[in-house]
């Protein structure tokens, strides 16, 4: 083959794995900030697996991403380790290479002072937040080390670095996020597999009516008399952080609306 064959070879392969489709895994897609991440890369060239509880949810939303790109989904809760297991080795051949694994399915139940506090709640977290991040990572981790590539992002809180009155066992699940985010990156590093967390603020999504158990009024009240965080604004983070140059890993990111400057302190409007 001449040489200027060979070249022309060259950029040619190097073009079309620069243009394929890179696969991303996301838990909690049903809503929120794992839904509107999942919208968003969906529109940019990402094949999508969906991962949620609520099937009906899950068979929605991939009908609509389905005319942006290849989508798949799985129903499962991330609390059943067996079956998360299972969901995810089920996975077909053009689905099974998890390229970005973005650990968002996480909860709040309760506000209530440590001597007060429920039982059930305090299991739904630390089951979800953190038992449920480490079922999933640890079916997903394995292939990311044998091809030495891979970028895991897990999503925290500003919870993640500090504790709030009443706040209590939600900010140790949170506290705990961080902590395995940063030993996963140390493990990882030696493969070369990317590994970040991003830590949002108040973000006006189901959140606070899952955390008061379906009281919608005082959901709401969470995000009166100034402007939050929107799904959106926290997927469009996620979408530059993985679309960043493989040499750049943005390891830990915080981020808050303009009026809230920390966990107990918000600017609001006079309502």
């Amino acid at each position: 083959m001449p040489f200027l064959d060979k070249v022309e070879l060259c950029f040619y392969v190097l073009n079309k794995k620069n243009t394929m489709k890179k696969t991303v895994l996301i838990t909690g897609a049903t809503s929120g900030i794992g839904k509107a991440t999942a919208q968003i890369l969906a529109k940019n060239n990402y094949k999508v697996v969906l991962c949620g509880r609520r099937k009906d949810r899950l068979e929605e939303l991939e009908k609509e991403l389905s005319a942006f790109t290849e989508i798949h989904s799985l129903a499962f809760d991330v609390r059943d380790k067996k079956d998360v297991l299972e969901q995810i080795k089920s996975l077909p051949s053009d689905f099974a290479t998890i390229d970005v694994l973005i650990n968002n399915a996480g909860n709040a139940h309760g506000l209530d002072p440590i001597q007060n506090g429920d039982l059930d709640d305090w299991d739904a977290m630390i089951d979800i937040n953190v038992k449920g991040l480490l079922y999933v990572s640890k079916a997903i981790i394995p292939q990311m080390v044998e091809r030495q590539s891979g970028h895991i992002i897990n999503i925290g809180s500003t919870a993640a670095k500090e504790v709030y009155p009443n706040g209590n066992v939600y900010c140790g699940s949170k506290h705990a996020v961080d902590a395995i985010t940063a030993g996963m990156r140390i493990d990882l590093n030696p493969f070369g597999i990317r590994v970040g967390g991003i830590h949002p603020g108040l973000v006006a999504t189901e959140f606070s009516e899952v955390r008061f158990k379906g009281d919608v009024e005082r959901a709401a009240n969470v995000y009166k008399g100034f402007d939050p965080l929107q799904a959106e604004d926290i997927a469009d983070i996620i979408h530059f952080v993985v679309s960043r140059p493989y040499h750049v890993n943005i390891a830990d990111l915080v981020v808050m609306s303009t009026a809230q400057a920390s966990s107990t302190i918000v600017k609001k409007n006079n309502l």
